[in-house]
C-alpha cells in the first residue's frame, strides 16, 4: 500500500498529465481528448511509481517495457514522457505538426521512450507478449505492461495474444484495460458488447484484478499484487470515465477525437488547473 505522501504525489502527476493533454489539443487543433484523459491516473502510476526506466538512457536494457496499445491515447504518454524528462516540455505544443516527433499515435522511430508503433489498434498485446517471451529467453528481469482500450478488445488479435500468453505462462506480462465504456462512435454496449470482461479474461487463463482506474492507490496496489503472481499473465481491468476531469467531455463519444471551441478550452483549462491545485482529484 502506498503512503499518503505517495498518493498525493501521484495525484499531482495525473493532474499534470491531464492539464497537458488539454493544452495539446488547444484550438484550432483536434486530438484524442477523451481516451487520453481517461487513462491519466494509469499513466501516472506506471511512469512515476511502477515502471523501472531511465529517461536519460531510454534504451537501457533492463528497463520495463510499456506498450500504449490504445495508440490514440498517446497524448497522455507524451505528457508523462515530458514530465519524466525524455524530451523538453515545450515540444508538447507542437504535437501532430509536420516535422514534430510527437505523432497522432506513438511512433518508436521518432519519440524517445516509445517502445512500439501502435497506429493500428489491437496489436499491442501481441507485441507485449513477444517482448515478454524474449525476456524469458534472455533470462532478463524486466516486465512488460500493455495498456488496452475496452473498444479495442473487439479486435480478434487481442484474444489470440491473450490465449497464447496464458499458454506460454507469461507471468512477466501485465495487461491493463482502460474500461471507459465509450469508443469512437458511441457506447461500446451498442457497438460490440463485450459482456463481463472479468470472466472472459479468466476463461483465457489470466489472473484478473478490477479497480477504480482513477484511484491511484488502488492502481498501485493492483500493480504490486501483479508482481506476486506466478505462472500466469495478469490483467487489471480499470473502471474509468472517458474525458475524465473535463466537464463537457465526460462520457461523450464526440470528444474521442475532436477539437474544442475557445469557450470549451477555457472551461477545460479551469477544471484541470483546479485539479492540479488539489481541488478536484481523488
Amino acid at each position: 500500500m502506498i503512503t499518503g505522501e505517495q498518493k498525493e504525489f501521484l495525484q499531482k502527476k495525473a493532474a499534470r498529465i491531464r492539464r497537458d493533454i488539454v493544452d495539446m489539443v488547444a484550438p484550432p487543433k483536434i486530438g484524442h481528448l477523451g481516451g487520453s484523459a481517461s487513462c491519466a491516473e494509469i499513466i501516472a502510476v506506471l511512469y512515476f511509481y511502477k515502471l523501472r526506466h531511465d529517461p536519460q538512457n531510454p534504451n537501457w536494457p533492463e528497463r520495463d517495457r510499456f506498450i500504449m496499445s490504445k495508440g490514440h491515447s498517446g497524448l497522455a504518454q507524451y505528457a508523462a514522457l515530458a514530465e519524466c524528462g525524455y524530451f523538453p516540455r515545450e515540444e508538447l505544443r507542437y504535437n501532430k505538426e509536420l516535422g514534430c516527433h510527437l505523432q497522432g499515435h506513438p511512433d518508436m522511430r521518432k519519440t524517445p521512450g516509445i517502445e512500439a508503433n501502435t497506429g493500428s489498434l489491437g496489436q499491442g498485446l501481441s507485441i507485449g507478449l513477444g517482448l515478454a517471451l524474449a525476456a524469458k529467453l534472455d533470462n532478463a528481469s524486466y516486465k512488460v505492461y500493455v495498456l488496452l482500450g475496452d473498444g479495442e478488445l473487439a479486435e480478434g488479435q487481442v484474444w489470440e495474444a491473450a490465449m497464447a500468453a496464458a499458454a506460454y505462462r507469461a507471468d512477466n506480462l501485465v495487461a491493463i484495460v482502460d474500461k471507459n465504456n465509450v469508443q469512437a462512435t458511441g457506447p461500446i454496449k451498442e457497438r460490440m458488447d463485450m459482456g463481463v470482461l472479468k470472466e472472459k479474461w479468466e476463461a483465457f487463463g489470466w489472473y484478473v484484478l478490477e479497480v477504480d482506474g482513477h484511484d491511484v492507490g488502488a492502481l498501485a496496489s493492483a500493480l504490486d499484487e501483479a508482481d506476486t503472481v506466478c505462472g500466469r499473465p495478469v490483467v487489471i481491468i480499470t473502471h474509468t470515465v472517458k474525458g475524465k476531469g473535463i466537464p463537457f467531455a465526460e462520457h461523450k463519444a464526440a470528444y474521442h477525437n475532436a477539437g474544442m471551441t475557445e469557450e470549451e478550452y477555457q472551461i477545460a483549462c479551469a477544471a484541470t488547473e483546479a485539479a492540479l491545485a488539489g481541488g478536484d482529484n481523488k
